[in-house]
């Protein structure tokens, strides 16, 4: 952010992957101008389907959910105005501030408790549900108490009830902290807001514009002085802002945990061959691929999870690893060719989005797989492929979230007895069927306090989840940010 931006404005959840950009020019006078690329943001259910960058943005400022993010990135009070955690961590105790709905009726304790539970529900459409497993119950307590129990500690609950999946949306209405009002141009929202500080008689009014745009137009306009901040983008559309030449400290990266890279689309074909996956993977140049982005503070990794998950082992990377691209890539023809003998090399097909960035990533690709005289060939993202393109942030850092990419529900390459080992990682559950399932009581995330018990099913439950890197990791490249903040991963 520029330093004349007044942070607490908006806040910015960045939603693009490898290369989450945000451009802004100093505070323009009245109305600040802000575009989102992808479509026209509205004030979608979350519990209806995923949200697009734009919604995100307008969730999180005109629909907060109990708590959310200041413009720091920590957590402060949303609906619920104060909270407490149990000491085993078990128990989310939350009391909603008086208030009410933009059209009137009364915010009750059992009216939240219901959207949340609905938010999380198996039949529930929210993309953050699976990450919600360990919760066993939402109930209300009094009209303004709601209580979320856990079956294991959660550290990063606050954090997933920040994001803006988690907002509230009640009869297309929310509670701020902007609250939205007709704009001139019909595709924008106009948000506004009044702050009233100790020292002030007159309170200051916040007033912005949202709206969606495509990446060149968006850059276009930010740079002809139209529009104050751009937010959003991916690694596809990077090359867009490179390309105009926008004033130093203008481009913003901001460092996330996530996944970036390629997972197996189909069950067939040679996606569904664990050696040629391997051997995909190791043949990409990771190195080179970061490098061509710019990103400053990127370095390349191979591996799923990341290290320092809490109450996890670091992931420990392939073998091949730790050997530059150049010395591995005679092992890896040799490899090819006995794969590959008295066969036709195969065709890839991979699914990538439009946009410069992807295209580099295809040339990426085929440079490095043609080395081994391996085609590859680009398909649109909803198209049959072999692989697709994976670009997600992470809304915490947990195990459950990465793990679920890969659980035998998403992927047509998947393991049951890594599903098995982290179900309590990633599943939303009803009590019932929970208690249905005895043999994940003993899973790594038990409380139960018999080590002699437990350590035998937590090493074999390790050891698989390590072994779903070589299982099913075909990566584009791994990265990490070199600072303190949480990485960006792509795997």
């Amino acid at each position: 952010m520029g330093p004349e931006m007044r942070m607490p404005l908006l806040r910015l959840f960045l939603l693009a992957a490898l290369a989450t950009t945000a451009a802004c020019h100093g505070k323009s006078e009245g109305v600040v101008q802000v575009r989102v690329i992808g479509a026209d943001p509205k004030l979608a259910d979350p519990a209806k389907g995923p949200l697009g960058s734009g919604d995100a943005v307008l969730i999180d400022n005109a629909a907060q959910g109990l708590v959310r993010f200041d413009a720091r990135g920590q957590i402060e009070p949303g609906l619920a105005e104060t909270w407490n955690v149990s000491d085993d961590g078990l128990s989310y105790i939350f009391r909603l501030a008086n208030g009410n709905w933009p059209n009137g009726r009364k915010i009750s304790a059992q009216q939240i408790a219901r959207m949340l539970r609905r938010s999380i529900a198996p039949s529930s459409r929210n993309e953050l549900k699976d990450t919600f497993g360990a919760v066993d119950e939402i109930v209300a307590m009094t009209d303004r108490v709601i209580e979320i129990r856990l079956r294991q500690p959660r550290p990063h609950l606050l954090q997933l009830l920040a994001q803006p999946e988690m907002g509230l949306v009640y009869e297309g209405f929310g509670t701020g902290p902007f609250s939205v009002a007709p704009a001139r141009e019909k595709s924008v929202i106009r948000l506004k807001r009044a702050i009233t500080a100790i020292d002030e008689e007159k309170p200051e009014r916040e007033q912005l514009d949202l709206g969606g745009s495509t990446a060149e137009k968006a850059v276009s306009a930010f740079r002809a002085g139209q529009v104050d901040l751009v937010l959003g983008g991916t690694f596809a559309d990077l090359p867009i802002a490179r390309a105009a030449n926008l004033p130093r400290r203008a481009l913003q990266f901001d460092p996330a945990s996530g996944l970036f890279g390629l997972i197996p689309a189909r069950a067939s074909g040679p996606a569904s061959d664990p050696e040629v996956r391997q051997l995909l993977s190791a043949a990409i140049d990771r190195d080179s691929l970061v490098a061509s982005t710019a990103v400053p503070g990127l370095v390349p990794r191979a591996t799923v999870l990341e290290p320092g998950i809490e109450s996890y082992p670091d992931p420990v990377p392939p073998g091949w690893a730790a050997t530059p691209i150049a010395d591995r890539r005679p092992a890896l023809a040799e490899t090819a060719k006995r794969l590959f003998a008295g066969k036709e090399q195969p065709n890839i097909q991979v699914a990538l989005p439009d946009g410069p960035g992807a295209d580099i990533l295809f040339r990426r690709l085929s440079q490095d797989w043609g080395a081994l005289g391996i085609g590859v060939e680009r398909v649109g993202m909803e198209e049959t492929a072999d692989f697709k393109l994976v670009d997600q942030v992470a809304p915490s850092v947990a195990a459950a979230w990465f793990l679920r990419h890969f659980h035998c529900g998403h992927s047509p390459v998947c393991d049951e007895k890594i599903d098995e080992c982290s179900f309590p990682f990633r599943s939303v559950l009803t009590s019932d069927s929970w208690r249905d399932r005895p043999s994940i009581a003993a899973s790594p995330v038990t409380r139960s306090t018999d080590a002699r018990t437990r350590t035998p099913r937590v090493s074999a439950c390790f050891g698989m989840v390590q072994s779903l890197n070589g299982l099913r990791a075909t990566n584009s490249a791994n990265v990490r940010s070199s600072s303190s903040a949480p990485s960006r991963l792509i795997a």
